[in-house]
């Protein structure tokens, strides 16, 4: 049996974090998986029948490799949205995302009904500069239709050399498909950024990559130096989650762990009793027990919510903004040689209070819509999050939901969200859910 590569894969496009556990069989009675062996290896049998008869009787020559490699990714991703084979580069780009740093254009995607689907664009990189947004879908490369390639097809063609055009075709819901000419860059993405607004310290965290929980810190730390040279006392935090895709559950829990002193900040529960782990917060809170409000929105998924989730059920934050992503799994990456791996749906993750987040989202404490809107995004139904994706796993207790905006301002004075928030820090805006009352029942 090979080695699990000590990862989670939880955000929506390729990221890693500790995994745990081994492979567990169950062995039923030895006459009953005698005939089910039979049937599998009759199976198999007649895989290589119909791959030997493409091979020598389909009417253009096929490589072996690409057919092998077609027919494990259509197994995997029959199983759910985020299950798929990693070939050469798509495994070499899960190993450059844990280092925080790569070539391309700066975009999260996932694949959606044939076309690359924008998941959200990276702060501070052509794609976010070029006004591309999330849920845009890409509809061709350079005038190459993507529905001809599978996902990793397409990240190869949008990575290249540094410096070097590429031009993309936006679909965008109400408006007309447009060219966005973008040049290819070296993508360093400073996961945590920090700014002080007034006496607020601000945190924005855009993805949860090998040293986002270091970068937290780092940031904390910075805001409370440039408070002391401005001669302001910090009276509470904004940790922004918004159009945060995920990535590292480990990064997930030093940032949960950041704001909190006890207690259990996740679950993560797998096909059998053996498989579930919980994980603690230690002892020490690094802003002091200042009051928090955290931001989301329809992009925030993955380890964002288990971010978010922890700090509700503690009633450590309060939530302001729209409803979350729902994506409520775990993926493994199992490497299946030095330059391939299998990326699989291994377990569902928990809220403290036991919430299953899988096809529901996390409400917010507050709802805060965004007001200004441009022109081309008002009027348009509300894009879809984990429970809109085909095949997506199913919530055990029936109730799923989906959609809320992902539209984020880039100036900071139109930001209704962000300007609520600082509001209710600053006593300036009142609700009965600031600061939170440990014994009111959660949102969902």
């Amino acid at each position: 049996m090979m080695k699990k590569i000590p990862v989670f894969v939880l955000g929506l496009a390729l990221g890693v974090a500790v995994t745990f556990g081994v492979t567990h069989y169950r062995l039923g009675p030895i006459g009953a998986q005698a005939q089910a062996g039979a049937e599998t290896f009759n199976q198999l049998k007649l895989f290589g029948d119909v791959f030997e008869r493409v091979l020598n009787d389909y009417v253009e020559p096929q490589d072996e490799s690409e057919l092998i490699e077609n027919a494990l990714n259509g197994m995997l991703t029959s199983l759910d949205p985020h299950s798929a084979y990693l070939g050469p580069d798509a495994f070499e780009e899960i190993q450059e995302q844990t280092t925080g740093e790569f070539g391309g254009l700066g975009i999260q995607v996932t694949m959606e009904e044939g076309f690359v689907k924008v998941v959200s664009p990276i702060d501070d990189t052509p794609a976010a500069r070029a006004g591309i947004l999330a849920n845009d879908l890409i509809i061709s490369l350079d005038g190459e239709d993507v529905q001809d390639l599978d996902l990793s097809q397409a990240v190869e063609r949008m990575r290249g050399v540094v410096g070097t055009p590429i031009t993309i075709t936006i679909r965008r819901e109400g408006a007309e498909d447009f060219d966005v000419t973008l040049q290819r860059d070296t993508i360093r993405i400073a996961s945590v950024r920090s700014r002080l607004e007034g006496d607020i310290g601000y945190l924005r965290v855009t993805q949860f990559s090998g040293q986002t929980g270091d970068g937290l810190e780092r940031e904390i730390l910075a805001v409370n130096e440039e408070a002391e040279e401005a001669g302001v006392e910090i009276s509470g935090y904004v940790l922004d989650l918004r159009n945060n895709p995920g990535g590292l559950v480990n990064q997930a829990l030093e940032i949960s762990d950041a704001f909190l002193d006890r207690g259990e900040i996740v679950s993560i529960r797998g096909r059998t009793e053996a498989d579930t782990r919980r994980y603690n917060a230690r002892s020490g809170d690094l802003i002091g027990g200042l009051p928090v409000v955290v931001l989301i929105n329809g992009g925030s998924a993955s380890a964002s919510e288990i971010v978010a989730g922890a700090l509700q059920d503690h009633r450590r934050a309060t939530l302001v903004g729209s409803l979350s992503f729902g994506k409520g799994s775990v993926q493994t990456v199992i490497p299946m040689s030095a330059t391939s791996a299998v990326r699989l749906t291994t377990a569902r993750y928990y809220t403290p209070a036991g919430r299953s987040i899988q096809a529901r989202g996390i409400d917010p404490d507050i709802e805060v819509l965004q007001e200004n809107l441009p022109e081309e995004l008002q009027g348009l139904d509300m894009p879809g999050g984990e429970a809109s994706l085909d095949g997506h796993l199913s919530n055990e207790d029936e109730v799923e939901r989906s959609g809320s905006s992902v539209y984020v301002p880039q100036d900071a004075e139109l930001d209704t969200q962000l300007q609520y928030a600082l509001s209710l820090l600053r006593g300036e805006e009142v609700h009965a859910a600031f600061p939170p009352d440990p014994d009111a029942p959660l949102p969902n």
